[in-house]
């Protein structure tokens, strides 16, 4: 998230169209409201209203960023059912008990899907994200290992690391900073773009809380392989006595791995995974935002992490880091599970996968570019440009697409990986088979000017565009 700094600078007043006014266009407003102090009187709502939206038509057509996992699709219905929620605080369970009621039921949904021993014994809760729902995790992995460790920990000699790969998502680095966690990343190396299970255990010791393994790369698309990681862990324990527990961050996978992959084992169903999060505004279907953060059972969320307020006259159990937020986001999130159901997500989902597919079969058919995965995962892949291709790279392509409305990011791998540059498409509910034709077209017909090109022509690399999780 960028950090936003109020501007320096005195504002000079501009004219707004007259028939903004809400009735005489000559002895209404004229001029605009200052942008950066707050204006001196009130005005009318309709020009308010056209002020802002006005603006906002600038911003990119969220249909078309194919940089984004979120959902910008729902039914109207759904968007019904958020209107008459936005106003209801979702920690106020005591005052809207049904709201509470729904998200229990979305817990014990997800928990059911990711075969918990005993759904009903497993505990979970709703997030604002998937980043929150990491955060509540690393903590109770924290918490688990100190438990634990109570006669060494903290001392100098005790630091506590997190093990996982160099392609995880933002929010595992700001864990480990916010809560003094060592990280420990599995460089991506030659072909392999994720963790590899055996290195992940080889990094391991004493005082490891925990390895995150990621159930879709935010990279490629691609699952990393967290039965093997399970296994791996389960020789270091037979060599060592460390046990470590595992977390997966299903951001995206875990709400499609279950509806397309049902003998792909990958959840609770391996005894060392401790929990799982997920993103409910993602492949969820969920506008967002909305995530979750699941535990096994009771004994993998410690109690110290678990805070009983006396809010608004009755006693209430909170784990979030958040606390004032809409009910909203968790009431579509039902209505989703409720509207759809298994076959409902199954056909959803395998609806992107297809797009996904047939995408970039077409975009290989071109002969100019080189596909590193197919979707077949993540309805999600990423390209670069096949060997030979002089004239233009990976930035190239994305500053040309976002002329024509699409935007596609183009990025740097991380470490021992630098040298490769990809575009990336996730193709979610809402992408169909019509829009995937339009981009090819649009990326055809770009093609011969960007053949023609004597070199690539974006110098700059980290502004060429963002990478955006």
């Amino acid at each position: 998230m960028p950090l936003h700094h109020a501007p320096q600078r005195d504002e000079r007043p501009l004219s707004v169209n007259p028939f903004l006014g809400p009735a005489n266009p000559i002895g209404d407003m004229t001029q605009a409201p200052p942008k950066h102090r707050m204006p001196d009187g009130p005005m009318a709502p309709t020009t308010a209203y056209q002020l802002v939206h006005d603006e906002l038509m600038l911003d990119g057509n969220a249909r078309l960023n194919l940089a984004t996992f979120v959902t910008t699709w729902m039914e109207p219905e759904a968007g019904l059912l958020m209107a008459e929620c936005r106003d209801k605080n979702m920690i106020d369970k005591d005052e809207y008990p049904r709201t509470a009621e729904l998200e229990r039921r979305c817990v014990s949904m997800l928990a059911d899907l990711w075969h918990a021993p005993d759904p009903s014994a497993a505990v979970g809760c709703s997030t604002t994200g998937s980043s929150e729902a990491c955060m509540l995790a690393g903590m109770a992995l924290k918490h688990r290992w100190s438990g634990r460790n109570a006669d060494r920990y903290p001392s100098k000699d005790a630091r506590p690391n997190l093990v996982m790969g160099v392609n995880v998502q933002v929010c595992w680095e700001k864990f480990c900073t916010f809560w003094e966690v060592e990280a420990r990343q599995v460089p991506m190396e030659g072909d392999r773009f994720h963790l590899d299970p055996r290195a992940a255990a080889g990094m391991c010791d004493e005082n490891t809380i925990g390895v995150v393994g990621v159930m879709g790369s935010t990279f490629d698309g691609s699952y990393e392989p967290v039965a093997d990681l399970c296994a791996a862990l389960d020789e270091l324990q037979e060599r060592t006595g460390l046990d470590v527990p595992v977390h997966v961050d299903g951001a995206s996978g875990a709400m499609v791995a279950p509806f397309l992959d049902e003998d792909l084992v990958w959840d609770f169903r391996l005894p060392r995974v401790a929990s799982i999060n997920t993103s409910g505004h993602k492949y969820g279907l969920v506008y967002p935002g909305v995530g979750w953060a699941l535990w096994r059972d009771a004994d993998a969320l410690p109690e110290e992490l678990v805070f009983r307020v006396n809010y608004l006259g009755g006693d209430m159990p909170t784990f979030a880091l958040n606390f004032s937020r809409p009910g909203a986001q968790v009431v579509a999130q039902y209505y989703s599970f409720l509207r759809l159901g298994r076959d409902g997500y199954r056909a959803v989902q395998q609806a992107s996968r297809d797009v996904a597919g047939g995408l970039a079969g077409r975009i290989a058919e071109l002969g100019d570019f080189r596909l590193l995965t197919r979707g077949d995962e993540l309805p999600v892949f990423a390209f670069t440009t096949a060997p030979g291709v002089t004239a233009f790279d990976v930035f190239d392509v994305s500053r040309r697409m976002r002329e024509n409305g699409w935007l596609v990011p183009a990025y740097t791998f991380p470490a021992n990986r630098e040298d490769l540059s990809v575009l990336r498409v996730v193709c979610r509910n809402g992408f169909s088979e019509d829009l995937a034709d339009l981009f090819v077209e649009d990326l055809a017909r770009l093609l011969p000017e960007l053949r023609r090109q004597p070199q690539p022509l974006v110098r700059d690399k980290n502004a060429a565009t963002g990478f955006h999780h």
